[in-house]
């Protein structure tokens, strides 16, 4: 009995779903300097408070000790202390001198195929840029600056893996001083300057499979920040996507403790690249929707744990 042509299309049909691949899962990590938790929640942030929505977050989360940009950035791109990375400068000179000791995110996204992209507001962010982001921009500039860049960079080459770097909280806080008004207004210009690079997303068609890692590198108190400052040293951290729980204060887990480290070991996870063995981070997996809120144990999550006797979390 010979197949019908029902029959055909049907099987074609099953076919074509069963070949069809997962779209390739994509990460946006978006830094806001100097951003002080308390100062996020007071300022007017719509698009901030859209990926919290829809996300899992803590504003509870720790910066390295050093708490100032370039080292912490580092950590937060490495999954390691500073001790470890090399990277305990934080201008030009030690961007153009300094060597980065361990692997990137970018570098393993590189080595794995996976295309990158950097649109960052200072110019010693130059120190990532060893020939494994594909597509660069870093100067000083605005916050609208760095939007228009990372928009360039999305709409000509839409990268994989992305680290868009917003400048102009940390330099009204320097300027102004932290919590000032001056500083809460560039707080909400640097939120419609990251609602550009979200609505990119949405019109290139990226949004849906791309997670979203929204962070800070330090706060700060009165005109400065640094070591022994808990003003400095506490830091948001959101994340946001398709595999992503949403609404989910991560303070639930009572035991867990996040840090900026965490933030390279989840974006490896989201990636489906390898964690290094030994770094000081964990992917944060009790933010994802394969994790049970009531079950999961919080004292060990299912990760590497922190090595590191520098590591202060608390």
């Amino acid at each position: 009995m010979k197949p019908t042509v029902k029959y055909r299309l049907t099987l074609l049909l099953l076919l074509a779903f069963c070949t069809t691949s997962r779209a390739e899962s994509r990460l946006m990590i978006v830094s806001i300097d100097g951003l002080r938790p308390d100062l996020a929640l007071r300022a007017d942030m719509p698009n901030l408070r859209s990926l919290l929505k829809d996300g899992s977050y803590s504003f509870w989360a720790r910066t390295t000790p050093v708490a100032v940009t370039l080292p912490s950035h580092t950590s937060m791109l490495t999954g390691v202390v500073v001790e470890r990375h090399g990277i305990k400068g934080n201008d030009d000179n030690a961007a153009a001198n300094e060597k980065i000791l361990v692997p990137t995110i970018f570098d393993l996204a590189h080595k794995a195929g996976i295309s990158t992209g950097m649109a960052a507001g200072k110019s010693k962010f130059t120190v990532y840029d060893n020939g494994s982001i594909d597509h660069s921009w870093a100067k000083s500039g605005t916050s609208d600056t760095v939007a228009g860049q990372a928009v360039n960079i999305l709409r000509q080459f839409k990268p994989r893996l992305m680290l868009v770097h917003f400048p102009e909280v940390d330099g009204s806080g320097h300027s102004k001083g932290w919590g000032t008004r001056d500083q809460i207004d560039a707080i909400e210009r640097t939120d419609k300057a990251l609602g550009m690079v979200l609505a990119e997303l949405e019109q290139q068609g990226l949004r849906k499979d791309t997670t979203i890692i929204l962070s800070a590198d330090h706060g700060g108190s009165g005109k400065t920040h640094g070591k022994d400052d808990d003003r400095s040293a506490f830091i948001p951290w959101i994340i946001n996507g398709p595999d992503v729980l949403k609404g989910i204060d991560l303070t639930q887990f009572r035991e867990l403790k996040i840090a900026t480290y965490d933030t390279f070991a989840t974006a490896c996870k989201v990636l489906d690249l390898p964690i290094p063995e030994g770094i000081d981070g964990k992917p944060i997996v009790q933010a994802f929707e394969s994790t049970d809120l009531m079950n999961t144990p919080t004292t060990k999550p299912a990760a590497t744990q922190p090595v590191s006797a520098t590591d202060n979390r608390p």
